[in-house]
Protein backbone atom coordinates (compact mmCIF):
# COMPACT_ATOMS: atom_id res chain seq x y z
CA UNK A 1 0.00 0.00 0.00
CA UNK A 2 2.62 2.68 1.31
CA UNK A 3 6.11 2.96 0.33
CA UNK A 4 8.24 0.99 3.88
CA UNK A 5 9.49 4.77 4.39
CA UNK A 6 6.27 6.50 4.21
CA UNK A 7 5.02 4.05 6.56
CA UNK A 8 7.69 5.18 9.02
CA UNK A 9 7.09 9.37 8.55
CA UNK A 10 3.32 8.02 9.68
CA UNK A 11 4.30 6.14 12.58
CA UNK A 12 6.58 9.33 13.42
CA UNK A 13 3.55 11.47 12.50
CA UNK A 14 1.27 9.56 14.76
CA UNK A 15 3.65 9.16 17.87
CA UNK A 16 4.23 12.78 18.14
CA UNK A 17 -0.44 13.13 17.68
CA UNK A 18 -0.22 10.70 20.55
CA UNK A 19 2.10 12.53 22.89
CA UNK A 20 -0.17 15.81 21.86
CA UNK A 21 -3.16 14.20 23.27
CA UNK A 22 -1.53 12.67 26.00
CA UNK A 23 -0.24 16.28 27.08
CA UNK A 24 -3.55 18.04 26.77
CA UNK A 25 -5.36 15.15 29.05
CA UNK A 26 -6.92 12.86 26.52
CA UNK A 27 -5.32 9.94 27.16
CA UNK A 28 -8.13 8.04 25.88
CA UNK A 29 -7.57 9.58 22.36
CA UNK A 30 -3.74 9.57 23.32
CA UNK A 31 -3.83 5.33 23.45
CA UNK A 32 -6.24 5.14 20.47
CA UNK A 33 -3.78 6.78 18.56
CA UNK A 34 -0.46 4.87 20.26
CA UNK A 35 -2.54 1.71 18.70
CA UNK A 36 -2.46 3.26 15.36
CA UNK A 37 1.06 4.12 15.27
CA UNK A 38 1.38 0.38 16.72
CA UNK A 39 -0.10 -0.94 13.26
CA UNK A 40 1.89 1.36 11.01
CA UNK A 41 5.52 0.00 12.82
CA UNK A 42 4.09 -3.68 12.70
CA UNK A 43 2.87 -2.97 8.45
CA UNK A 44 6.67 -1.65 8.39
CA UNK A 45 8.29 -5.12 8.98
CA UNK A 46 5.43 -7.43 8.11
CA UNK A 47 3.96 -6.37 4.67
CA UNK A 48 0.48 -6.40 4.51
CA UNK A 49 0.09 -8.12 0.62
CA UNK A 50 2.61 -10.63 1.16
CA UNK A 51 0.10 -11.21 4.97
CA UNK A 52 -2.82 -11.72 2.87
CA UNK A 53 -0.42 -13.87 -0.44
CA UNK A 54 0.51 -16.40 2.88
CA UNK A 55 -3.42 -16.35 3.83
CA UNK A 56 -4.55 -17.30 0.34
CA UNK A 57 -1.73 -19.77 -0.15
CA UNK A 58 -2.93 -21.36 2.96
CA UNK A 59 -6.12 -21.86 1.84
CA UNK A 60 -4.34 -23.71 -1.62
CA UNK A 61 -5.88 -20.25 -3.60
CA UNK A 62 -2.86 -19.81 -6.00
CA UNK A 63 -4.61 -17.79 -8.37
CA UNK A 64 -5.91 -15.09 -4.83
CA UNK A 65 -1.85 -15.43 -3.75
CA UNK A 66 -0.93 -14.55 -6.88
CA UNK A 67 -3.20 -11.61 -7.07
CA UNK A 68 -1.93 -10.01 -3.59
CA UNK A 69 1.51 -10.39 -4.78
CA UNK A 70 0.75 -8.72 -7.95
CA UNK A 71 -0.15 -5.46 -6.07
CA UNK A 72 3.70 -5.15 -5.12
CA UNK A 73 4.70 -3.52 -8.36
CA UNK A 74 8.99 -2.69 -6.99
CA UNK A 75 10.34 -5.17 -4.64
CA UNK A 76 13.40 -4.06 -4.00
CA UNK A 77 12.40 -0.55 -3.25
CA UNK A 78 9.12 -1.22 -1.44
CA UNK A 79 10.37 -4.07 0.88
CA UNK A 80 12.91 -4.74 3.54
CA UNK A 81 15.12 -7.47 2.75
CA UNK A 82 13.71 -9.85 4.73
CA UNK A 83 10.25 -9.06 3.11
CA UNK A 84 11.98 -9.66 -0.27
CA UNK A 85 13.04 -12.78 0.73
CA UNK A 86 9.45 -13.80 1.55
CA UNK A 87 8.34 -12.12 -1.74
CA UNK A 88 10.41 -14.64 -3.57
CA UNK A 89 9.99 -17.32 -1.00
CA UNK A 90 5.91 -17.28 -2.62
CA UNK A 91 6.37 -16.85 -5.89
CA UNK A 92 9.05 -20.00 -5.69
CA UNK A 93 6.56 -21.99 -4.35
CA UNK A 94 3.35 -21.63 -6.32
CA UNK A 95 5.96 -20.93 -9.45
CA UNK A 96 6.80 -24.89 -8.63
CA UNK A 97 3.47 -26.41 -9.91
CA UNK A 98 4.01 -25.15 -13.57
CA UNK A 99 7.62 -23.71 -13.79
CA UNK A 100 10.64 -25.58 -12.05
CA UNK A 101 13.07 -23.70 -13.23
CA UNK A 102 11.69 -20.06 -12.76
CA UNK A 103 10.90 -21.73 -8.85
CA UNK A 104 14.70 -22.37 -8.51
CA UNK A 105 15.74 -18.63 -9.48
CA UNK A 106 12.66 -17.74 -6.97
CA UNK A 107 13.84 -19.81 -4.30
CA UNK A 108 17.24 -19.82 -4.49
CA UNK A 109 17.29 -15.26 -4.17
CA UNK A 110 14.34 -16.09 -1.20
CA UNK A 111 17.39 -17.96 0.83
CA UNK A 112 20.14 -15.38 -0.64
CA UNK A 113 17.84 -12.46 0.74
CA UNK A 114 17.16 -14.38 3.98
CA UNK A 115 13.80 -15.72 5.73
CA UNK A 116 13.15 -14.97 9.81
CA UNK A 117 11.62 -18.41 10.54
CA UNK A 118 13.82 -21.74 10.17
CA UNK A 119 10.84 -23.74 9.11
CA UNK A 120 10.72 -21.60 6.03
CA UNK A 121 13.86 -21.88 5.29
CA UNK A 122 13.87 -25.46 5.93
CA UNK A 123 10.72 -25.80 3.46
CA UNK A 124 12.38 -23.44 0.60
CA UNK A 125 15.40 -25.82 0.56
CA UNK A 126 13.43 -29.06 0.92
CA UNK A 127 11.37 -27.16 -2.37
CA UNK A 128 15.27 -26.78 -3.64
CA UNK A 129 16.13 -30.09 -3.41
CA UNK A 130 12.72 -31.96 -4.87
CA UNK A 131 14.11 -29.82 -8.35
CA UNK A 132 17.51 -30.79 -7.94
CA UNK A 133 16.23 -34.05 -8.02
CA UNK A 134 13.66 -33.13 -10.95
CA UNK A 135 16.63 -32.14 -12.71
CA UNK A 136 18.87 -35.30 -11.75
CA UNK A 137 21.25 -34.04 -9.68
CA UNK A 138 21.26 -36.33 -6.76
CA UNK A 139 24.39 -35.12 -5.21
CA UNK A 140 22.49 -31.53 -5.11
CA UNK A 141 19.58 -32.84 -3.51
CA UNK A 142 21.04 -34.86 -0.84
CA UNK A 143 23.10 -31.72 0.57
CA UNK A 144 19.86 -29.67 0.67
CA UNK A 145 17.79 -32.71 2.12
CA UNK A 146 20.62 -32.51 5.13
CA UNK A 147 20.75 -28.76 5.29
CA UNK A 148 16.42 -28.87 5.38
CA UNK A 149 16.89 -31.10 7.73
CA UNK A 150 18.77 -29.40 10.36
CA UNK A 151 16.38 -26.27 9.78
CA UNK A 152 13.35 -28.45 10.76
CA UNK A 153 13.58 -28.63 14.69
CA UNK A 154 10.11 -29.41 15.17
CA UNK A 155 9.62 -32.23 12.65
CA UNK A 156 6.70 -30.76 10.63
CA UNK A 157 8.53 -32.04 7.25
CA UNK A 158 9.83 -35.21 8.19
CA UNK A 159 7.45 -36.87 6.06
CA UNK A 160 8.43 -35.42 3.17
CA UNK A 161 12.11 -35.58 3.84
CA UNK A 162 11.52 -39.47 4.25
CA UNK A 163 9.23 -39.51 1.03
CA UNK A 164 12.12 -37.16 -0.56
CA UNK A 165 15.05 -39.44 0.61
CA UNK A 166 13.19 -42.90 -0.72
CA UNK A 167 12.27 -41.44 -4.43
CA UNK A 168 16.45 -40.42 -4.22
CA UNK A 169 17.39 -44.27 -3.73
CA UNK A 170 15.46 -45.32 -7.01
CA UNK A 171 17.28 -42.49 -9.13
Amino acid sequence: MFHKNIKLVLAALTFAWSVYEFSQGNIGNGIAILLLTGMFVLLYFKNEFILLAFLQLRRQNFPGAQKWLSYIKNPSAALTKKQEGYYNYLHGIMMSQTNITQAEKYLRKAIRLGLSMNHDLAMAKLQLAGIAMTKRRKREATTLLAEAKKLDKHGMLKEQMQMMKQQMKRI
